[in-house]
């Protein structure tokens, strides 16, 4: 059996939490965000497929080893690495659902973002003259 769990530079880097909270910037940290979600949802897609890979490998080696007739100590052995394998099987599968769901909705805040704030951040953006800051008429 072959493991790969070696780290791999992915594209997609978090977006820092520097508090800045201008229009583009948010737009910009969300899709920063989302890329790595589905970077991280791919490379959970081929952990799945590595895990039910070795999971079969692990069943069909606990299945050899009982018919060489081996110690049945080493059939129960072999056999939970299957079975260990199976449950880490489907921790990954929540763990890859639960990435696409999170970029699913983070996919949904940018375009409601953008539904909300689009529009006024063209206005601020395209005048000549300086605007307030977010906020300042409420002091």
């Amino acid at each position: 059996m072959s493991s790969d769990l070696e780290p791999r530079p992915s594209g997609a880097t978090p977006a820092v939490a520097d508090g800045d909270n201008r229009y583009k910037d948010v737009q910009a940290k969300l899709g920063a965000l989302q890329r790595a979600l589905d970077d991280a949802g791919l490379g959970l897609e081929g952990l799945l497929r590595s895990v039910h890979t070795n999971t079969r490998r692990a069943e069909d080696a606990a299945r050899d080893v009982a018919n060489a007739q081996l110690d049945p100590k080493f059939v129960e052995l072999t056999s939970n690495v299957g079975v260990a394998l199976g449950g880490a099987g489907k921790q990954v599968k929540k763990l890859h659902d639960t990435a696409r769901e999170t970029a699913d909705l983070t996919h949904k805040t940018k375009r409601t973002h953008s539904k909300l704030y689009g529009a006024l951040d063209d206005i601020r953006s395209n005048r000549r003259e300086k605007t307030p800051r977010p906020g300042f008429f409420n002091r």
